[in-house]
């Protein structure tokens, strides 16, 4: 894709500090950090989002994604990591090529909205309807 900066990024075109790499996915350190070693996964081949991407390429980020943790762990011994992806301008993304956040989290650090909300029961009717309607449509 021509206009897609992580796209350019796989290139070449521009600059990363490159974390990981093999023939289906690049990892590399985010330049706008939530937290230190706040890093990105990405397939080297475009896809927008979890419709449009490989499964091969999928199964590649999160079989990725847990060797590239592990060294998280290992270097920067923080007490979580937060796994966050994005699909769709709806909900933040940014840049439209599929990337899955690795987010290395310590106490005392200021809270992920998206990891920190009130539980409160729901409406079970609601829930269980919801439900089957999705169900129904697994295909």
């Amino acid at each position: 894709m021509e206009d897609c900066i992580f796209c350019k990024i796989v290139k070449g075109d521009i600059p990363s500090f490159k974390v990981y790499e093999d023939d289906k996915v690049l990892v590399f350190a985010d330049v706008n950090p939530i937290s230190e070693g706040h890093t990105l996964i990405i397939p080297k081949k475009h896809a927008e989002n979890i419709w449009e991407i490989d499964p091969e390429d999928l199964a590649a980020i999160h079989l990725t994604s847990k060797k590239v943790a592990q060294a998280m762990t290992d270097s920067l011994k923080p007490e979580g990591i937060a796994f966050l992806q994005l699909n769709g301008r709806a909900v933040n993304q940014v840049v439209m090529h599929y990337h899955l956040h690795l987010i290395p989290r310590v106490s005392g650090a200021p809270e992920l909205v998206m990891t920190n909300w009130e539980l409160k029961p729901g409406d079970m009717e609601a829930i269980k309807k919801t439900a089957e309607k999705i169900a129904s449509a697994v295909k």
